[in-house]
């Protein structure tokens, strides 16, 4: 049975793009975006719920993203969702879920 890892955000980024040059000339960036969704609480209060979604994008994307992208950016993103694992300087291992973009595309905010 095959199965399918997709998934496609839209949200604001949080902080500019973090890029990383490697040895071999190789690139990624790492950001985070935000997603926020609006809804009624069982007294009929409006409220909202911001969650926080870290990208990474490798390759010809980076140089898009670096010349395009900044906090605030209202960006559309596709890719596959991955977890890692790293020992954090408490030396607790620690995981992360995130995505890795195939896509990502400025888009103007709507109305």
């Amino acid at each position: 049975m095959s199965t399918t890892n997709r998934v496609q955000l839209t949200g604001n980024l949080g902080n500019n793009p973090e890029i990383k040059i490697f040895d071999n000339g190789n690139k990624v960036a790492r950001f985070s975006i935000a997603t926020k969704e609006e809804y009624k609480t069982r007294t009929g209060e409006k409220a909202e719920d911001t969650q926080w979604h870290y990208v990474t994008a490798w390759g010809k994307m980076v140089e898009q993203i670096e010349a395009d992208l900044k906090k605030g950016s209202f960006v559309s993103v596709e890719g596959r969702l991955t977890t890692r694992n790293y020992i954090a300087k408490d030396g607790q291992k620690r995981y992360i879920t995130e995505i890795v973009a195939n896509e990502v595309i400025l888009k103007q905010k709507e109305n």
